[in-house]
């Protein structure tokens, strides 16, 4: 098949090198000093296993998605929405864009089906700016499990995890799922395809919602927020409005709050992506993760005072890094 790679960093560099390594067509997007060292020196993947190098085209340029089969959107969030316009144009008419990333994305309540059908959050999609230039027929839901880095430029580490779980936003099991799917897990990563993506979504978002924005306020690990009893009280606390407002949207979850945390212990002593760009000083991914929690929660009444006030806290805290 023909991939694309929008963003391809960490997840996306890690997932086209895969992709590239068992024969596919791979086209891999970014920039900066990334896209010059994999361009130089191909895309040197590290894992458990040992490490290999792959040399697929490498640009910055967006129109490359266009002879793309499948498009994967690898970027963080709060960066789609001034690519929407570039990418939308560049799809081509089949195009698969396979969302990757954290939190509720922009589509979520697009075929939705429930009360709140067709609603854009303008915490993920200020102004419909995303919906406008693309259209939903091209998005494919993901959930990525991955724990992946950019050890140097044009070297990806993977740490842990080889799940990309895919779905259809209007539940159904399409042939371009099981197609991904297959090519994905005859790359030697595991790709289940789920008919309910939203709820796979929601099983990862209530344990990011919470331990991304604990771990950027107090610089500590998953490990110690999760087993510190005033972080933990807090975290359990917190997951707790989560797990009710994925409620209110028709979701429920086949996991407790309990075990979410301690499945989060359980991965040691690991930096969640936030507090990775915390110390990067680079833009925070808040929206998408705590502010659509927060605004799906308004919209369906609901009374959210501890998630409220970490989400003010830490958009405090990315302007307050912005400052310098």
């Amino acid at each position: 098949m023909r991939f694309a790679i929008v963003g391809a960093g960490a997840t996306g560099g890690f997932l086209g090198g895969f992709l590239a390594r068992a024969g596919h067509e791979v086209t891999l997007v970014a920039r900066g000093a990334h896209l010059a060292a994999m361009q130089e020196h191909g895309l040197r993947v590290r894992t458990a296993e040992g490490e290999f190098t792959v040399r697929p085209r490498c640009t910055d340029d967006l129109g490359a998605v266009g002879g793309a089969e499948v498009a994967f959107l690898a970027v963080k969030a709060h960066a789609v929405p001034p690519l929407a316009p570039a990418l939308g144009a560049s799809l081509g008419p089949e195009t698969a864009l396979v969302t990757l990333q954290n939190g509720i994305p922009w589509w979520y309540f697009e075929r939705h089906g429930g009360p709140l059908d067709g609603t854009r959050l303008q915490t993920v999609d200020p102004g419909g700016a995303i919906a406008r230039h693309i259209d939903v027929s091209h998005v494919v839901g993901a959930v990525t499990y991955p724990a992946t880095r950019i050890v140097e430029p044009g070297v990806v580490e993977h740490v842990e995890g080889t799940r990309f779980t895919v779905g259809e936003p209007d539940s159904s099991r399409s042939e371009r799922c099981q197609a991904i799917s297959s090519a994905l897990t005859r790359s030697g990563l595991r790709c289940p395809v789920r008919t309910d993506i939203r709820k796979e979504l929601w099983l990862k978002l209530i344990g990011n919602a919470v331990f991304n924005p604990l771990s950027a306020l107090t610089r500590a690990s998953l490990a110690a927020v999760a087993t510190e009893p005033a972080t933990r009280a807090a975290a359990l606390a917190l997951m707790r409005e989560a797990v009710s407002v994925a409620g209110s949207v028709g979701v429920e979850l086949d996991l407790t709050v309990e075990q979410r945390l301690e499945g989060a212990a359980r991965v040691g002593e690991h930096k969640t992506s936030m507090l990775q760009d915390v110390e990067a000083r680079r833009p925070l991914e808040i929206d998408a993760l705590v502010g659509a929690v927060v605004e799906i929660g308004h919209l369906t009444g609901l009374e959210l005072p501890r998630l409220e006030l970490v989400y003010a806290c830490v958009k405090l805290l990315d302007r307050t890094l912005a400052a310098g």
